[in-house]
C-alpha cells in the first residue's frame, strides 16, 4: 500500500446536510493483455462521458459483490471480484430534483468473459483501455487521478 494522500479535491456540500451524502459501490474491470493491464470503460446513458460501472448499494451482496453486479449489467463483464478497495472517488449525481454528492468505492473486477449481449447494450458502449490512457478519458478528476496512481497496477496483479 501507497502513503496517504492529501486530499485535492474537498466534497463539495454547501447546499447538502451530513446525512445528504450517498455511497455507490465502482467496478474497475481488468485484464492482461500482451503483458499489460487494461481497463474496461464504458459510457454513461445520459451523457456519453467515459465511466467505470458502479451503483447503490443491494441487501444480502457485499460490495464487490454490488460492483461486479454493475459490470455484468453496464458492460456484459462476467468476472472475480476481489474485496480489497482500490480506492474512493466522489461527483455529484444529478437527479430529476436535484443533485445528490456520491461517494464511489471501487473493487477490482479481474474479467473471465465478455458478453457480445448485454442487459444495457443498446445505451452504452464500452472500450478496453490502458490505465494511462484511461486516467485521461474519464471525465471525473478524483477517477483520474485513481487510474493515473502508479500503485493502481501492482494492486490489480
Amino acid at each position: 500500500m501507497g502513503t496517504m494522500k492529501e486530499i485535492r479535491h474537498p466534497i463539495r456540500m454547501s447546499s447538502f446536510g451530513k446525512r445528504d451524502m450517498r455511497a455507490q459501490f465502482a467496478a474497475l474491470p481488468w485484464r492482461r493483455r500482451n503483458g499489460k493491464i487494461e481497463v474496461l470503460l464504458v459510457t454513461t446513458r445520459d451523457t456519453g462521458r467515459w465511466v467505470i460501472p458502479k451503483g447503490w448499494p443491494m441487501n444480502g451482496k457485499t460490495p464487490a459483490e454490488v460492483a461486479a453486479t454493475e459490470a455484468f449489467e453496464e458492460a456484459g463483464v462476467i468476472g472475480v471480484p476481489a474485496d480489497q478497495c482500490l480506492g474512493i472517488f466522489t461527483y455529484t449525481k444529478i437527479l430529476e430534483d436535484g443533485e445528490l454528492p456520491v461517494v464511489a468505492v471501487v473493487y477490482p473486477v479481474e474479467v473471465t468473459r465478455l458478453l457480445s449481449d448485454w442487459d444495457e447494450k443498446p445505451c452504452r458502449k464500452r472500450k478496453w483501455v490502458a490505465l494511462k490512457k484511461a486516467a485521461k478519458t474519464v471525465s471525473d478528476i478524483e477517477l483520474a487521478e485513481l487510474l493515473s496512481d502508479p500503485a493502481l497496477q501492482k494492486r490489480l496483479i
